[in-house]
C-alpha cells in the first residue's frame, strides 16, 4: 500500500487546506506515515505571505533530492497552496526534481495529477478561479475533536503589503446551509471545537446577499450543538455589533477575538489600505469589552513598513499599551513581489526595523505575563489535546480564551485517553507563554462558557 506525507506552511487556511489533502490520498487508498522519507508521496502546502515561508520552502525541497538520486527515485513530490498558484514555473525552474506543482483553487485534481506524474513528466495545473470549495473534500485530520471548517475564500481587502488576492481569488462565501450542515455532521462525529475559517469572516456573505450575514451565521452554527466555536480572521473595519452581540449571546463562542490591527498610526494604516482608523479600532475592541468584560484579545502587528518613522512606530507601542493584548504575532515587514507595497522605497533600514521589533516584542511579552497572572487562581473548563510536543508527562490544553495551559498527566494514565475531552482545570502557574494548572474531573454536561467569569 502506498503512503504520503503532508507539510504544511502557513496560516489556518492552509491547515484547513492540508486536512482535505489528506482526505483526498486516504480516498485513493494511500495511507499517511510521519516520516517523510518513508512516503511515496511527498506533498507541500504552501505559503507565500512572507519570505520566510518562501526559503524554507525551496530549502525543505531541495534537501530531497538526495532521496530521489539515492534509491527512491519513484518518490513523487508535489508542491501545492500558494507558491504553486503564484510561481508554478519558478518551482520546476528551481527544484526540477518536483513532480506535481497545483494551486490553491484545484486541491481536488492531486490524485489525478499525481497518476499523470508517475509517467516521468512534471504534472503541472493552476486555476486562475475555482469553483468548488477545499471544505467539499474528504477530510482526515490529526485531531479528530478539532475541525477547521472555512467558510469563505479568497479576500477582496487588498492591504498594500499582502499578496493574499492574488493567490487566493476574490472572495467567495459559501451557503448557510452547506455550512451547517458540515457542522452538523461533524457534531455527530464527536468533534468539540470548530473554528470557523475566512481572510475576512465578518464579510461573511456580502458576496451573496449584499451585505455581512455573519452574525446570522454564527447563530446558525450555534443551533448544531456543537460545544465550541472559534473564528479566524476577523477584519476590524466590518467587526458590526450584531458580531459583538453574538459573541456575548451564545454560550458555544469563546470568549475570544484575535482582530489584526497592523499598526497604531492612521498614517500608516491609510498607506496600507487598511480602511480603519486607530479611533474606529479603540472604539471596536470598547464595545467588545463592554459585551464580554472578561474576553481575551489577540492581534497581528507589522514593524518597518515603508515609510514607517519612530513617531508612527511609537504609536504602535501606545495602541498596544491601551488595549492590552492578551497576545500579539509581531512580525517585521517583508516586501511581497506583486504587492502595491513592494513598489514603495524601502525608507527602513533592516536594522531599525528589527530594533523596533525587539521593543514591541517585550512589551508584548510583558502584557502576555500580566494577562496570564490575573488567570492564576480560575478554574476553567479546558479543552485537552494532549501530550505536550517537548514532554509526554504533561498535557496540552486550551483554557475558552485560548490560552495554552499545561498539567501534569495522572499517574497511571496515558495523555491519549485524554485527547479532545474537557475538563476543568485549576491555574496555579503563569508563565509569558503558557500557564500551569491542575486536572480536575470532568464536569457534567453544562453550558460550555458556565465558568468564564
Amino acid at each position: 500500500m502506498k503512503s504520503y506525507y503532508v507539510r504544511t506552511f502557513g496560516c489556518q487556511m492552509n491547515k484547513h487546506d492540508s486536512e482535505r489533502i489528506a482526505g483526498l490520498m486516504e480516498a485513493v487508498g494511500y495511507v499517511p506515515v510521519e516520516e517523510i522519507e518513508r512516503a511515496d508521496v511527498i506533498v507541500f502546502n504552501t505559503c507565500c505571505v512572507r519570505e520566510t515561508a518562501d526559503e524554507r520552502l525551496y530549502g525543505q525541497v531541495s534537501s530531497l533530492k538526495a532521496l530521489k538520486t539515492g534509491g527512491r527515485p519513484d518518490v513523487l513530490i508535489a508542491v501545492g497552496g500558494c507558491v504553486g498558484q503564484r510561481d508554478a514555473e519558478k518551482v520546476l525552474a528551481q527544484v526540477p526534481h518536483v513532480d506535481v506543482v497545483f494551486g490553491t483553487h484545484n486541491i481536488h485534481e492531486l490524485p489525478s495529477l499525481l497518476e499523470a506524474a508517475e509517467s516521468g513528466r512534471p504534472a503541472v495545473s493552476v486555476l486562475k478561479e475555482g469553483e468548488a470549495f477545499a471544505s467539499e473534500l474528504p477530510r482526515s485530520a490529526d485531531k479528530p475533536w478539532h475541525a477547521w471548517v472555512s467558510i469563505t475564500v479568497g479576500c477582496d481587502n487588498h492591504c498594500a503589503y499582502c499578496i493574499v488576492p492574488a493567490v487566493r481569488g476574490r472572495e467567495r462565501s459559501r451557503t448557510v446551509e452547506s455550512i451547517v450542515t458540515e457542522v452538523t455532521q461533524l457534531v455527530a462525529q464527536g468533534v468539540a471545537e470548530v473554528t470557523l475559517l475566512g481572510q475576512n469572516v465578518n464579510s461573511y456573505g456580502r458576496d451573496r446577499s449584499g451585505k455581512p450575514r455573519f452574525a446570522e451565521l454564527l447563530q446558525r452554527v450555534a443551533g448544531t450543538g456543537i460545544p465550541r466555536i472559534r473564528f479566524a480572521t476577523s477584519h476590524p473595519k466590518d467587526l458590526s455589533d450584531e458580531t459583538i452581540a453574538a459573541l456575548a449571546e451564545l454560550p458555544a463562542l469563546m470568549p475570544f477575538l484575535h482582530l489584526p490591527v497592523q499598526h497604531g498610526s492612521n498614517r500608516v494604516l491609510e498607506a496600507m489600505n487598511r480602511d480603519y482608523t486607530q479611533e474606529w479600532y479603540l472604539d471596536r475592541i470598547e464595545r467588545v469589552r463592554e459585551a464580554v468584560p472578561d474576553i481575551a484579545l489577540s492581534t497581528d502587528m507589522i514593524v518597518g513598513f515603508p515609510g514607517e518613522t519612530e513617531s508612527d512606530f511609537l504609536q504602535t507601542l501606545d495602541l498596544v499599551e491601551r488595549v492590552g493584548f492578551d497576545h500579539a504575532f509581531t512580525f517585521i515587514y517583508s516586501p511581497r513581489e506583486g504587492t502595491p507595497a513592494a513598489a514603495l522605497p524601502q525608507t527602513v533600514s533592516r536594522e531599525t526595523a528589527q530594533e523596533r521589533f525587539h521593543r514591541l516584542a517585550s512589551l508584548v511579552k510583558d502584557l502576555a505575563y500580566a494577562s496570564n497572572l490575573r488567570e492564576v487562581g480560575q478554574q476553567r473548563a479546558c479543552l485537552v489535546e494532549g501530550a505536550s510536543k517537548r514532554d509526554r508527562t504533561v498535557l496540552s490544553a486550551r483554557t475558552p480564551h485560548n490560552r495554552l495551559v499545561h498539567v501534569p498527566v495522572p499517574e497511571g494514565r496515558t495523555p491519549e485517553s485524554f485527547s479532545g475531552t474537557i475538563h476543568p482545570i485549576l491555574i496555579t502557574q503563569a508563565h509569558p507563554w503558557f500557564v500551569s494548572g491542575t486536572l480536575g474531573e470532568p464536569p457534567a454536561p453544562q453550558s460550555p462558557r458556565s465558568d468564564r467569569r
